[in-house]
């Protein structure tokens, strides 16, 4: 059985999905054999979009498994031997009209009408998928992102007067206003990983922020970024997973997070949980996790257990379990 991942050429500074797929394919070195087809083009335009559609469809693999993105190139192959993993839903959320219309037809329903099987990150993206597109749901399999083996567990003592709080991710979902407002008196120094936006440096200014920022960072800076932290925010409005609230508990650092979308699943009780809508809950959270230090070992040591389950040796085997079985179908 010969499976292919085929993988979006990846825009500048966006490697997340290149890696979570690279562990896998680490992870079944001597188990399988897996490829990488890495598309000609940035999914921009129709004729680059049609290129990457030809690309795909051309090598001859056992098994294809279109890795995320690029979700209409499973539109091409053929339907028993396609795999499709879909991250999340939110280019639906952020879109209206016939723009939504389309993305909904060629990102979702067609390419998943068109796979034999269909991987998601979260319950919450499962969900989210159904509630878009009828699919049966038996083809939709639920496997989390793999945690980096650079994120390791590093002792730090909680500067309780001053905590460095990590920021992870700058987008609009992000939610970097709101926690600008939510920190406002509170001594503390933000460190921000991403490009701000005009609004949230405004934000920043004007609640008297102490901040540094950080754009295209190597994987050996995000961490360090998190080593320096007393505590990670992760305050989003949306998510299709949550990575760094995993990378928090991998390192074991406190995280506050969300208390909706996919983020109370993937933190289990390894987090502060607050409202991201409301700017008094992550002022309550970032407080109590500065002021209780009993609170901040029990939510270290709750994230000790539930990084286990990001294993990328159990995921690969999960995805490897899939290969089989598709292949093994698309073979009657």
């Amino acid at each position: 059985m010969r499976v292919v991942h085929i993988q979006r050429l990846p825009p500048k500074g966006r490697f997340s999905i290149e890696g979570y797929f690279a562990r896998v394919r680490e992870c079944s070195v001597g188990l399988a054999d897996i490829e990488l087809l890495v598309l000609p083009c940035l999914s921009q335009g129709l004729w680059k979009r049609l290129r990457n559609c030809w690309a795909g469809r051309r090598d001859q693999a056992d098994v294809k498994h279109v890795t995320g993105d690029v979700n209409y190139v499973a539109i091409v192959l053929g339907r028993r031997k396609t795999i499709l993993t879909i991250l999340d839903c939110e280019v639906l959320n952020r879109s209206s009209g016939i723009k939504r219309a389309i993305l909904k037809l060629f990102w979702y329903t067609l390419p998943g009408k068109r796979s034999a099987a269909i991987t998601v990150i979260s319950e919450e993206t499962k969900r989210q998928l159904l509630n878009e597109v009828s699919l049966p749901e038996d083809i939709i399999h639920v496997i989390p992102v793999s945690v980096s083996p650079l994120f390791q567990p590093t002792a730090r003592t909680f500067n309780s007067d001053c905590p460095n709080i990590l920021q992870m991710g700058t987008k609009e979902n992000k939610n970097v206003v709101r926690l600008a407002e939510a920190l406002k008196g509170i001594e503390c120094h933000l460190d921000v990983v991403g490009p701000l936006t005009d609004s949230a440096k405004t934000a920043l200014e004007h609640n008297k922020i102490q901040y540094t920022n950080h754009i295209q960072l190597t994987d050996e800076q995000v961490v360090d970024r998190y080593v320096q932290a007393d505590i990670i925010s992760f305050v989003s409005t949306y998510e299709g997973f949550g990575m760094p609230i995993v990378e928090a508990q991998s390192v074991e650092r406190v995280c506050v997070t969300s208390n909706c979308s996919s983020m109370p699943e993937v933190a289990g009780d390894g987090a502060c949980l607050v409202d991201p809508f409301d700017v008094a809950s992550i002022r309550n959270g970032f407080k109590q996790v500065i002021k209780d230090a009993d609170y901040r070992d029990s939510i270290v040591k709750a994230g000790r257990i539930n990084k286990l389950r990001f294993d990328a040796d159990s995921i690969a085997q999960s995805f490897l379990s899939l290969y089989e079985s598709v292949y093994q179908t698309s073979q009657r």
